[in-house]
């Protein structure tokens, strides 16, 4: 499922242990390749490392805030994205049109792709199910899959038990 891949690159940031696959080019482009985001012989810079960084923020925001509006700047990593790239219709073999990335040359181009997942999954329904964990310690990004969609943590066993339980502390006192 494409929006999963999404899902792994807002948990290349992992806010418990305060580590970052994207910090620098040498422990993100590993990363990025497997992902399909970078193109093998690619290289990545600084720069493009920051883009990504902001891109991933924009879209975590996008994730406590499902259908509400936005601040401009919230938005602007994803906007100036979406203006400096192109998208163009195809049709596959089985009939189905699709909104494709004209490009593959970079990291701008793989975050572009990202961005596409994110609208496909916005005008299918599944993107309500990508949720960060409620926990603000943790905020590990996990798809719902519960059958009412009122999931709020990435495990209940971990973080929604450490959440009830300080909760029931705190009512005591």
């Amino acid at each position: 499922m494409p929006l999963l891949l999404v899902q792994a690159f807002l948990n290349t940031r992992c806010f418990e242990g305060d580590s970052d696959l994207l910090s620098g080019p040498e422990t993100a482009r590993p990363w990025l390749v497997d992902a399909q985001l970078l193109p093998g012989g690619a290289t990545v810079t600084a720069a493009e490392l920051e883009a990504a960084r902001g891109m991933r923020e924009s879209i975590r925001r996008l994730l406590s805030f499902h259908g509400e509006a936005h601040s401009a700047r919230a938005l602007r990593p994803l906007r100036e994205l979406a203006n400096a790239h192109s998208a163009c219709l195809t049709v596959d073999d089985q009939g189905r049109v699709r909104l494709d990335n004209t490009r593959h040359n970079d990291l701008g181009d793989g975050m572009f792709d990202l961005l596409l997942v994110v609208r496909a999954a916005q005008e299918q329904g599944s993107w309500s199910r990508l949720k960060a964990c409620a926990n603000s310690e943790c905020r590990w990004v996990f798809y719902d899959r519960s059958r009412n969609r009122q999931g709020h943590w990435c495990e209940m066993a971990v973080c929604g038990n450490r959440l009830k339980n300080r909760a029931l502390r705190a009512r005591r006192r």
